[in-house]
């Protein structure tokens, strides 16, 4: 199986990178500087994702995309620029002829048990709203994709890099509300992650729908 991962250098795109090559998949980390992935038997390719042209001529011949592209939450203009780079991917992987798209969005878009969702709840941190308000709206944006077979990852609502479980192999999924422990905690490791979604790429169960995951 050969896939393409986006955003390669970051936080998860490396546990990502490093889940798929330790499966023996065949690897493309992609970032805007992929020498900075780690060493390992994989095909580093250093691109934007907005030129979508060169982005195409990459992905070709791959069997699934995965989107870990972020446009950085420092990023004074991380709303549009989140928005633009992942319209660019989807429009790069169907020139290229992949079929497959998931995307890696925020936890801010799942729903509440009153069905709200998560950003527009009352305390929502203010530093990351406008983040998750990009990764919500680009939602919208891919549930109209009819080309693409794509599927949209919300992670844990508590997944950052104080979670130190590091790779267990074991993880619930969900759909569209978080899923919680005993002690109504929504929690997964990076590393759980790119389990997660290895497990989606080489085994597909959502299909142009949105699905979540925790302990």
């Amino acid at each position: 199986m050969k896939i393409a991962i986006i955003g390669a250098t970051g936080f998860v795109g490396s546990k990502l990178v490093k889940e798929a090559a330790d499966r023996g998949l065949q690897v493309t980390a992609i970032a805007r500087n992929a020498e900075k992935t780690e060493p390992g038997n994989i095909n580093k390719v250093s691109v934007d994702v907005n030129n979508v042209d060169e982005l195409s001529e990459v992905l070709k011949g791959h069997d699934t995309v995965i989107s870990a592209y972020n446009a950085g939450w420092t990023n004074p203009n991380i709303y549009d620029d989140f928005l633009a780079g992942s319209r660019a991917i989807q429009e790069a992987s169907k020139r290229a002829g992949v079929k497959r798209l998931i995307v890696i969005g925020g936890a801010g878009s799942l729903y509440t048990a009153e069905n709200q969702q998560l950003v527009d709840t009352e305390g929502f941190p203010e530093e990351i709203k406008p983040g998750a308000l990009a990764a919500r709206d680009y939602l919208n944006i891919l549930k109209e994709e009819k080309e693409l077979d794509w599927a949209f990852f919300s992670p844990a609502i508590e997944m950052h890099p104080g979670i130190t479980t590091g790779r267990t192999g074991k993880y619930r999924l969900g759909k569209d509300h978080p899923v919680v422990d005993e002690n109504n905690v929504s929690k997964l490791s990076a590393e759980d992650v790119a389990v997660v979604l290895i497990d989606e790429a080489q085994h597909p169960k959502h299909h142009h729908q949105r699905f979540t995951a925790a302990y």
